[in-house]
């Protein structure tokens, strides 16, 4: 068992009949990482984290949030977990500051600690001037602040959220987002974030998993996602001339797949950036470009290319 992980699975699988939830899932997240998992609806992510939780038996394979077995030992990882489901676990009949103190008592933590824990975390989310304002009255974004409270009131080494901007405008999303990278950060909290918005993981996960159909097809940060998937960056100069010697120690360099030359324009395929090798090749041979563009293939193309193939 490695220490240094939060979370860890191995052919982790849950099968419903005949229908494959989680097909032989292996995951390994480290303590204090934010991890994204991306897939369409129905691709196993809430499955997935319904059994880090206990809340449903694998079929086969196994899991360890924090090395405890959630489904020996559901109550230890519930105390060490937090979790924001889909559909959000708020009373709207009650206000934030009594929604709280209810998930303090469940989890028998003690008054005294428990006034200054709802404090700091109605704090933390932006939401204290709304403390004693009921939950129904408030707007869809605060009402996701109030949940995220929920799981931080708890002081949670692992926290789970499960689609959380579902519902909110841009603005909502980024400062939720921003929200969920900070508790990262300053709580040194592991985040498992569950999203089909490619836009909500790219900017602040340390790494992500793609999972489709119940499979896990890909996982890493994104520049090894893009490597993965043998993703080319393009580049294209512009020069006055353009000799056949240039061209030759162009493809010359090393990680260069093609270079192509059309008129005065030279297109170079590679498998990574490598304008800084280019501008030396041009120089050395006296050619002097007049434009130089490059591009590398964008998150969402790479991730459409899986479902693609899915």
């Amino acid at each position: 068992m490695d220490l240094s992980l939060a979370i860890e699975t191995h052919d982790l699988t849950k099968k419903y009949n005949d229908f494959v939830a989680v097909d032989r899932l292996n995951l390994s997240i480290k303590q204090g990482e934010l991890f994204g998992m991306l897939g369409p609806n129905g691709a196993g992510k809430t499955t997935t984290v319904l059994m880090l939780l206990g809340l449903t038996e694998p079929t086969s394979g196994t899991c360890r949030v924090l090395g405890y077995d959630p489904f020996r030992e559901p109550l230890k990882v519930k105390s060490l977990s937090g979790y924001l489901a889909e559909r959000m676990g708020v009373y709207e009949d009650l206000t934030p500051e009594q929604n709280l103190r209810y998930i303090t008592k469940l989890n028998q933590i003690p008054e005294s600690e428990s006034r200054k824990r709802i404090e700091e975390a109605l704090d933390s989310v932006g939401a204290s001037e709304y403390a004693d304002v009921k939950v129904g009255k408030l707007s869809r974004g605060m009402r996701q602040r109030v949940g995220i409270a929920g799981v931080l009131v708890k002081k949670p080494k692992v926290a789970f959220f499960d689609e959380p901007t579902q519902g909110l405008d841009p603005e909502g999303k980024k400062e939720l987002l921003d929200l969920l990278r900070r508790i990262s950060r300053e709580e040194k909290t592991t985040v498992l974030l569950l999203s089909h918005m490619l836009a909500d993981l790219q900017h602040i996960c340390d790494r992500m998993g793609i999972m489709l159909k119940g499979k896990m097809v890909a996982q890493g940060t994104i520049d090894e996602l893009r490597s993965k998937r043998g993703e080319d960056w393009v580049i294209d100069i512009e020069a006055e001339s353009v000799p056949s010697k240039l061209v030759h120690d162009l493809s010359a360099l090393h990680g260069v797949k093609s270079v192509d030359r059309s008129g005065n324009v030279v297109t170079v395929r590679s498998e990574k950036d490598i304008r800084s090798a280019i501008m030396e090749a041009f120089l050395h041979n006296k050619v002097y470009p007049i434009s130089l563009r490059a591009r590398e293939r964008s998150l969402e193309e790479i991730y459409m290319g899986y479902l693609g193939e899915s």
